[in-house]
């Protein structure tokens, strides 16, 4: 529902850092000789990230810690063009570039050092090691409960909400990049999204359907699309003023609304088994985003005092 050229103008913003993020990336491969495990490019990829003040990439609590969508397409993006090249195991740059050298100096100097630290552990040990400096990474692991004593699995159950309270939230991914996104549902202990969207497609990476749909269920979050909750794309062109988004909730409200009562009771259903449920869609503010309607309208519609979060 945003104009056309905050959209253009995003885009470009993402063109070029993504064009950096790949030069970090690059700068990795190289200070490590050239050849990196995939795990232990992820875990030295998140150290050195974590020095960042805008760190390159994102990342999510994954089944052997830290895992950033962002970076693994990055990689495969760069495969494509013939820089790098991927076995069952390993990433390989297949020749120099000047790109790997063109970090900004501070960037260098913190891969230098992670890399001097850290970069000929075992890939346990460094697992190990991330756990330890960075312990929420390790929440969704699988080999944790190995690595830690009771001590340091507490300091990993500490990171995140332990609620389990009935409460119906709302999210948009507007600003948000796919690890962000996610990283704020688990945060929150949501475990069930409703994408209410009229069309699940997006410029944005990571938030068309499918691959939000597969990052949901690689995280422990199951994702629902219930399009018939959503706004037309006609609808939403031209909207410029307080007026036009006011007509167009009114609208929303006396015809979508009325109509999907089915649809509003399945969520209230999900809400009953799943207990903290999120509905999504783009837009940052929830008041300019038709998800804040539907939210209100399943509020009265439970006939209860039903938490509502605007996340």
């Amino acid at each position: 529902m945003l104009p056309q050229f905050v959209f253009c103008t995003t885009r470009f913003k993402e063109r070029t850092s993504m064009y950096y993020r790949r030069k970090v990336l690059l700068a990795l491969l190289s200070q490590c000789g050239g050849k990196i495990e995939k795990l232990k490019l992820q875990k030295l990829l998140l150290l050195f990230c974590s020095k960042q003040q805008n760190p390159a990439y994102d990342f999510v609590p994954y089944k052997f810690g830290c895992f950033s969508f962002g970076a693994n397409a990055d990689l495969v993006a760069m495969k494509r063009k013939g820089l790098i090249e991927e076995t069952e195991t390993s990433w390989i740059i297949l020749k120099e570039t000047p790109e790997s050298k063109q970090l900004d100096s501070t960037d260098l100097v913190n891969l230098e050092l992670i890399c001097d630290k850290y970069a000929k552990l075992s890939t346990e040990e460094l697992i190990f090691q991330t756990y330890l400096l960075l312990p929420y990474y390790a929440i969704n692991s699988s080999i944790a409960i190995k690595l830690l004593n009771d001590e340091q699995m507490q300091k990993v159950k500490k990171t995140i909400i332990d609620d389990n309270s009935t409460t119906l939230f709302t999210i948009g991914y507007e600003g948000k990049s796919l690890e962000q996104f996610l990283n704020t549902l688990i945060r929150n202990n949501i475990r069930f999204l409703c994408d209410v969207r009229k069309n699940a497609m997006s410029m944005k990476y990571g938030f068309v359907k499918g691959t939000l749909s597969n990052a949901c269920h690689n995280v422990g979050i199951r994702y629902f699309h219930i399009p018939s909750l959503g706004i037309e794309s006609a609808e939403r062109k031209d909207l410029a003023t307080k007026e036009d988004y006011r007509k167009l909730f009114e609208e929303y409200r006396a015809g979508v609304l009325l109509n999907t009562t089915a649809e509003q009771n399945q969520i209230l259903q999900y809400l009953s088994v799943e207990k903290r449920v999120a509905l999504m869609c783009f837009e940052k503010d929830p008041q300019m985003c038709h998800r804040s309607h539907l939210a209100a309208t399943l509020v009265a519609l439970s006939k209860s005092n039903l938490p509502l979060i605007h996340l």
